[in-house]
């Protein structure tokens, strides 16, 4: 069931918010300074291709401890990534969602949509897991 979903989710919009991931890791990639952001981009790109039966979830809550993305420093990570990149994305999967919403097939991509547009909000910290 899994693998039809991805493949159906691949193609409704899948593909291009998972190439609109790795455009952004690219561009992080291509400045020093946005190496962190790169990284936390490529996971989430993806994520965002194949995301029926794996899970975004904090490294805090994984781990049980801090670390630099979980901390401080990753709240003005995602601070200055909402600013650059992250509403730009999260604005890419809201249009896909709301594109996903008119049939009644859609609903669940829709739904799948919507939490990775919360994910694009903040993506510093998250790892992404297999579902139990």
């Amino acid at each position: 069931m899994r693998l039809l979903l991805n493949l159906l989710w691949f193609v409704l919009g899948g593909l291009v918010m998972g190439l609109g991931w790795a455009l952004a890791g690219i561009l992080c990639a291509i400045t020093v300074v946005g190496l962190p952001w790169a990284r936390s981009c490529f996971v989430l790109a993806r994520f965002s291709l194949w995301p029926f039966g794996r899970e975004a979830i904090s490294r805090r809550e994984l781990t049980g401890r801090a670390d630099l993305g979980t901390g401080p420093l990753g709240l003005v990570g995602n601070g200055l990534w909402f600013l650059l990149a992250g509403w730009w994305l999260a604005m890419g999967h809201l249009g896909s969602a709301l594109a996903c919403f008119i049939t009644i097939i859609g609903i669940p991509f829709g739904i799948q949509h919507i939490k990775l547009a919360l994910i694009a909000l903040a993506p510093v910290g998250m790892t992404v897991v297999p579902k139990p």
